[in-house]
């Protein structure tokens, strides 16, 4: 009898070893493929709250210039694409953990954030724009004095703003964490300026029937894709970069996205 329970011990044991590499297994094969055959999935965060680079349509699917050029890097390198939105000041901080692989954010490659994550070359750049109300006295850099101004967390436009601030006119900032948010503080008069991406501005500005003038105090870096440090997409993004420019596919997604008309 003993004999007999020894067996089936052994048996159940073996199984349970088979079943947990297969579980092992099951793990380690979806971490590399999803959904579509045997394609990889690549990782990408964005901060959708930044039309005409990234939002969400009226059925809530990812749209923008960003989202396109995304899902044309993914095709190109052979990716299933996996888009997260997560809010603009942790997008930095989920590169450095390396929960995601990429960020298209309309993020441009400054000099700080290059010290915490790698970019790819400049893919465009837009300059940034002061918006206000259509009946706003305020026209000019100068007319800030004293005034309160919006920006969004965590961007250039946050930086530019205190630079601003310090070297040319006194004014009180206040920081939000969307560009939705800032336009709602705008329309509520609880701000009496917004600040951001000239691209983005003009949007804003054609939707919500707003007026706006352009800041000429310094020219912002270009935007650009960010990875985590020695990321091997780096490279390879880069050279799908330099073919969609070469092939005409970064201005087609220009003239679909950020064209004035």
């Amino acid at each position: 009898m003993m004999k007999k329970w020894n067996l089936i011990g052994t048996l159940a044991l073996g199984a349970m070893l088979l079943s947990a590499c297969g579980d092992d297994a099951s793990k380690q094969a979806g971490n590399e493929t999803a959904g579509s055959g045997d394609k990889k999935v690549l990782e990408m965060a964005t901060s959708a709250d930044f039309p005409p680079f990234e939002s969400r349509n009226t059925a809530g699917e990812f749209e923008g210039f960003d989202i396109d050029l995304a899902n044309y890097i993914a095709d190109e390198l052979g990716y299933e694409l996996k888009i997260n939105d997560m809010k603009f000041d942790g997008l930095i901080g989920a590169l450095q953990s390396e929960r995601i692989d990429m960020v298209l954010s309309g993020m441009s490659a400054t000099e700080d954030r290059k010290k915490n994550v790698d970019f790819s070359t400049e893919y465009n750049q837009s300059g940034e724009m002061f918006i206000t109300l259509k009946d706003s006295d305020i026209k000019t850099l100068e007319d800030l004095k004293g005034k309160k101004l919006g920006v969004q967390l965590g961007t250039i436009q946050e930086d530019g703003a205190n630079k601003i601030k310090e070297e040319t006119v006194d004014f009180e900032i206040k920081a939000v964490d969307s560009a939705n948010v800032l336009i709602q503080e705008l329309l509520s008069n609880r701000i009496d300026v917004a600040y951001m991406d000239k691209a983005v501005a003009e949007g804003f500005i054609a939707e919500q029937d707003l007026a706006g003038f352009d800041d000429t105090t310094s020219s912002s870096p270009g935007m650009a894709v960010a990875f985590p440090k020695g990321s091997e997409l780096t490279e390879k993004v880069n050279e799908v970069l330099k073919e969609a420019e070469e092939n005409g596919k970064l201005q087609e997604l220009k003239d679909k996205w950020l064209s004035e008309e």
